[in-house]
Formats: C-alpha cells, structure tokens, sequence
C-alpha cells in the first residue's frame, strides 16, 4: 500500500514537473519586434511586452522614465508609456530577476505593414538594373525594415513571428529590403523628415484568402472549410511528403533519360560535341508551336557560339545575362557551371569568374528544365554577356534539341496559400504592435476569380482594423498594373475585373489606390518600376494618413456618368489644374456597349475638364468602360501631373 501510495506520488510528480516546464518562460523573452533598430510608432501609447515566469518582476527603462510590472499567470508582462513625438535614437533597457536587455538605436516614428504577394516581396536587389544609383547612395539609418519569415498556421493566432530584425537602409543592407516599401517610405521621409519603419509580411504567390482573419474568413464558407480541413497537421505532412516525393522521382527521371548526359565521355556541353539534327532558334523565345502542338516537357539542351575580341578577356570577370526562362535553368560557359535558378521567374544574372572566358570563340550552353506549360525563353529580356566595355549580344542564332521527353511535373499542393494559415502565422504577431497604415500589394494569384476580390478585400481591411483596434486605420494598396501581351480590344481579360474590383473597395472610409496601367511588363508579371508604385502609394498616404488637402494625389478619378444627346460625359476628381492625355492627342481607350450589345470604341474629347464620349453610332448606350484589357494600347487619359486614370466600368444610370 505504501508502495503505491509513493508510486502514484512519483507519478503526479511528475506531471506537475511537466506542467510546469510547459507554463515557464524562464529568462524574460522579448517579441523579435521589439529589438535593436526598431521603430515605435510615435502620438500613440508605447507598450513593451514578453514573456517570463510567472510572478516574475520586469522593468523597463525607456528615455529617463521607469516601468514595472508582473509576470501573469500566462507567462506575459507589459509596460505603456505615454504616447511621444518622433525621434531618436533611444536606447531602451529591460530587466528581470536573472536577466536584462539593453536595446540600442530605438527610434520614434512611423511605422508601416507592407504585405501581400511576390511584388510586394520583390527587392532593392531585383530592381537594381533600373535603380543603380538609389542602391548605389541608399544611406538613411531613418529608413528601418523588418523582414517576417514565411509561416503558416492554421489553428491558432501566433504571438510571435518565427525570426526577423530591423535592419537601416544603408549599403549593409538595401538590396534585401522590399523595393514598393522602400520607395514609399523615402519619399515620405523626404516630406516629413521623421523615421520609418516598415514591416514586410509577405509571400510570394499567395492568394488573398490567406491573408484574412477568421472570424471575416467565414463569410466565404468553401475557404474557411479549407482553412479547417488543413488543421490537420497529419494531412499536412503526408500532403508534403507526397509532393516531395513526387518532385523527387520526377527530377530523377529526367536526370535519368537525358540524353545530353548519355555519353559521360562527351556530354551536350562539351566543346568538342558536334550537334547534329538540332534545331534552329533565330531569336530567343518560348519553345515553338508546330502544327498547333505544344512542345513537350522535360529537358531542353540550347547552344551558341560568341565571339570575344578583347585578348585579356580571360583575366576579366564578366556578367552574363539570361533574361527569365521556364522553368529551370543551368547555365555553362565553356563547359564551367556558372549560374543555375531552381523556378522561373527571377532574372538570370549570372557571374562569369576569371579564367573561363578566352579570345575568340567561346560557347555557351543552357540546359532547361521545362516542368509543365510551355517552356523556353521569355522574349524582349535581356540576353547579353558583359566583359569589360565589351558586350555581346546574345538574343540570336541559336540550337536546341531535347535531351529527355516527360510527362507534366504532377502538381504541387502550397499548403502555406491555404485560407487562413498566413494571417494566424504573419500578421496576427503584429497586432500589439502600433502601425501608422498598412500597404497591400496583391491580386494577381487572385485574377481567376475577379468575382469575389471585392468583398474579400473589404472583409480584409475590417478585419485587420479590428483586430489593431484601430477602425480608421489608412489602408493603401497598389492596383494590378498592365500584364501580357497588348490587345486593342476594347473589352477583354480577367485582370481589368480584378482591377475594377479594387477601384470598388475605394467605397472603404480611409483606403487609397495607386495606379499602375502604365508602369507594367508586358512579358513580366514583375515589372522593374517600383519606384513609381512606391512613390503613388505616398501620394496616397499623404492624403489618407496625414491629412493633406493640396493634391492631385492620383491620376482621374471617375465621378459622374451622364446623357446629353448622343453625347456620354464623364467628371473626374483628382484632375488638379485639368484633364491631359500622354501625347497631348485626343484621349483613347473608351468604349460604350448599348442594350444586349458589345462594346464598341467611341471617340472621345477633353471639354472643359471633361471626357465627352461621342455615342451616336451606339443604340441605348448602357455601360462604358475605359483601358478595359490585360494590358491596354489606347488608354492616355492624365491629369496635370501626369498622373494615370484608373480603368473602369460603370453601368450609366441614365441611358437615353
């Protein structure tokens, strides 16, 4: 019996061992925000929180005023300071019982979300081609950013994020940070003079489902059952397991059947090979269509010879450049790797060391993995080599054959683009944090389904806002810029839905829209130009943040709709001193559908500050809409700064 007795005193032991290790926080532990660097929003509360043990006495030392407080009973403390101007640098100093921090280089100013998809990723580093000398000077230790890692969580709302810190934008550190992000808060430092701090939360690829709350996420019944199916965290796994598994064998396979490795003696790179029944590629391009055929995946082997004129070549590094290409790519110059990418859509910018190049004649042979879809090279990109003064043109004349024919790559289930599972991990972690407004910068994953973009981002923003406590907080996004191949219909392609679906949420108290139709890539889903974005989303926020009355801050705005005769007038706000086109040529790009008709171009006129559209050609005018395409030729429309109107579709409310 006493046996038991002690028995069962072991066991229940034990179990409060368990229990307590699981309840303790140890040492005092900080937020990876609240770190070096960082920047506090300023006019507004400073609060300062962790984690320790419970009971746990914590102070804070912050500007020549002290806080303490005690550790709860679920492990977290916090401090308020009162609410202060901007400035710095501070240092802030954080004691426990056993443990304490000093933050250095603390500043006091805005701060910035910036979220959503790969363009709102894309970096400094990306766009330095366009950009040299603002990465070349970029020394501003007022410009902070944190970069949050990728997570996903489906179940529970992190308090943390999984890593990051605040980096200033200096030479150390430009190229990494998010290039919208950065361009939008140097021209808002440059107005206001005050620190910025932008906090990067986004992923590239990721549709707007996984961006909103839960709670808002339920008014889209078939996402949330999404979002509940993945809290399965064993679905999860044997999901991931399956497609690594599958990429796996099909990576081994074409490795396998590739006949450009066939013989290890001489394979398809080697100079002394001898190509026989290649094919012709005169200009670069995606892997051609014969017969109404796609080309089949798997492996391509692409040659071409250069020449070099310069006799030291050999002792100069060089750059090579190889545009985008689908999907994969390994790159050699005279038999030597010098560049690989594992996806399709980064630039190749590859370095050739010394040694590898020599007079004369060289060869250059790139070995593409093309997974599904049609591959080959994106055209009107930049193929060049760069030795010296010397460049080379690389856009022709080139000789492909494929090593190894495949089936389509099976496809890949991104678990982190489920709904829900990016807001829990990325952006629930910032909402103890105060923010000055938040930029969003997504909607291409979402073109597919125009439909719905615009309650979903209205149940976005709701949804963000409350859960920061903050009902008017200034939420700017950035709507799609111009993308494919030009077209001069005048009604066609799902990006205009989506793009209109922005324009909408503008309903939304304290929102504001940059415009882009004119700062796109035709053959880029990541255009280069992201000064420009950055720059309107200041525009943007100095009239939705800061309270600015003197604009234009955006390009046109439609306003009113209305029939006189067979005349169609439209009013536009945001015009500052007048309406203009880019040319200075009558404006282009409207188009009018009368009752149960498509939509046909009219000619259209600038008449005291407004566009007269001529109808007389159109039977009961009922719907116009202007730079209606994927990618428009014809819309102009401007106002004095020169600044685009956005595209739009309205139904006219008073048809004659």
């Amino acid at each position: 019996m006493k046996v038991g007795l002690n028995i069962r005193s072991v066991i229940c032991l034990i179990v409060i061992l368990i229990l307590k290790a699981h309840w303790s926080y140890g040492a005092v532990k900080l937020p990876y925000l609240i770190s070096d660097g960082m920047v506090l929003q300023r006019n507004h509360e400073i609060r300062i929180w962790g984690w320790a043990d419970a009971g746990e006495v914590v102070k804070v030392d912050f500007v020549g005023e002290m806080k303490e407080t005690t550790t709860g009973t679920d492990g977290m403390w916090e401090v308020i300071f009162p609410a202060r101007a901007a400035g710095g640098p501070y240092e802030m100093n954080i004691i426990g019982n056993d443990h304490s921090f000093l933050l250095k280089d603390v500043w006091i100013g805005d701060v910035w979300v910036c979220s959503g998809q790969s363009n709102m990723e894309q970096t400094m580093a990306r766009v330095e081609p366009m950009f040299p000398d603002e990465v070349k000077n970029a020394n501003n230790p007022k410009i902070r950013y944190f970069d949050v890692p990728d997570a996903y969580d489906f179940s529970t709302p992190q308090l943390d994020v999984t890593g990051g810190k605040w980096v200033a934008a200096d030479q150390e550190n430009i190229k990494q940070f998010s290039a919208v992000a950065y361009f939008f808060a140097q021209k808002v430092h440059r107005k206001y003079g005050i620190p910025i701090g932008l906090i990067n939360a986004s992923v590239g690829g990721s549709p707007i489902q996984s961006w909103i709350r839960e709670k808002e996420l339920k008014r889209f019944p078939e996402d949330y059952k999404e979002a509940v199916r993945f809290q399965n965290p064993n679905l999860i796994k044997a999901i991931e397991e399956e497609d690594r598994d599958n990429r796996r064998k099909w990576h081994l396979e074409v490795r396998k059947k590739d006949k450009g490795y066939a013989d290890q003696s001489m394979t398809w790179l080697d100079a002394k090979y001898h190509p026989e029944n290649w094919n012709v590629m005169e200009r670069l391009d995606l892997l051609p269509v014969e017969k109404g055929k796609q080309p089949g995946n798997g492996v391509y082997w692409f040659r071409k010879e250069f020449y070099l004129e310069q006799d030291q070549v050999g002792e100069l590094e060089a750059k090579l450049l190889l545009g985008t290409i689908v999907d994969s790519d390994s790159a050699y110059v005279n038999g030597e790797l010098v560049g690989t990418t594992a996806y399709q859509y980064p630039p190749r910018r590859y370095s050739v060391p010394k040694g590898v190049l020599k007079p004369g004649k060289n060869l250059l042979v790139v070995r593409v993995i093309n997974e599904r879809g049609r591959g080959g090279f994106v055209k009107d990109k930049p193929y060049q080599i760069e030795v010296g003064e010397e460049v080379v043109d690389l856009k022709n004349d080139w000789i492909y054959k494929q090593g190894a024919v495949m089936p389509p790559m099976p496809g890949q289930t991104f678990i982190r683009f489920k709904p829900l599972g990016l807001y829990h991990a990325m952006i629930s972690p910032l909402h103890e944090f105060p923010v000055k407004g938040v930029l969003w910068y997504q909607g291409e994953s979402n073109a597919g389904q125009p439909h719905t973009y615009e309650d979903q981002m209205v149940s976005l923003i709701e949804g963000w806002r409350k859960s920061w406590g903050v009902p008017k907080l200034p939420f700017l996004f950035v709507q799609l810029p111009n993308f494919m191949a030009p077209t001069d219909d005048p009604h066609s392609g799902n990006w205009p839905e989506l793009r209109e679906a922005q324009r909408k949420t503008l309903k939304v108290p304290h929102t504001g829209m940059a415009v882009t139709i004119d700062v796109g890539e035709a053959n880029d889903i990541h255009p280069l130009d992201k000064k420009t974005v950055g720059e309107r989303l200041a525009l943007q926020a100095f009239k939705v943040a800061y309270g600015e009355k003197k604009g234009p801050f955006s390009g046109p705005e439609l306003k009113k709709v209305k029939v006189k005769g067979s005349k169609i007038i439209l009013t536009f706000e945001e015009i500052g001193e007048g309406l203009n086109t880019k040319e200075g040529r009558p404006p282009k790009g409207f188009a009018v559908a009368g009752k149960g008709q498509n939509y046909q171009w009219v000619a259209a006129k600038i008449a005291n500050n407004k566009v007269v559209l001529d109808c007389s050609h159109i039977e009961q005018p009922e719907k116009v809409c202007y730079a209606w395409a994927n990618n428009p030729v014809q819309a102009n429309l401007v106002n004095e700064k020169g600044l685009p109107a956005s595209p739009f579709e309205v139904v006219i409310d008073d048809p004659r």
